[in-house]
């Protein structure tokens, strides 16, 4: 059910044809964070923008947990980083 809500975000907010993997990335990427702030979030404006690279760079500015950097935010951000930028349409 979750899974699915992160669906209905890149379905409705995504203007652009992805891949698989940036797909997947994205869908972690708000099952994390939620659609509210992806859908203000210049991650998604530089995606519908087909600026893939500038896109791409924008995972690792969310890792900060209650004001600090968390280490686990750290290793997921750069794990969606690295899936997004595979295979880039």
């Amino acid at each position: 059910e979750d899974v699915k809500k992160c669906e209905v975000c890149v379905a409705v907010h995504v203007q652009v044809k992805l891949n698989q993997n940036q797909y997947d990335a994205l869908i972690s990427f708000i099952f994390n964070l939620g659609c509210g702030r992806f859908e203000r979030s210049t991650l998604l404006h530089l995606i519908n923008k087909w600026e893939w690279e500038r896109a791409s760079k924008q995972f690792p500015l969310w890792v900060k947990a209650g004001g600090r950097v968390n280490k686990g935010l750290v290793r997921r951000r750069n794990e969606e980083m690295e899936m997004f930028e595979k295979d880039t349409v």
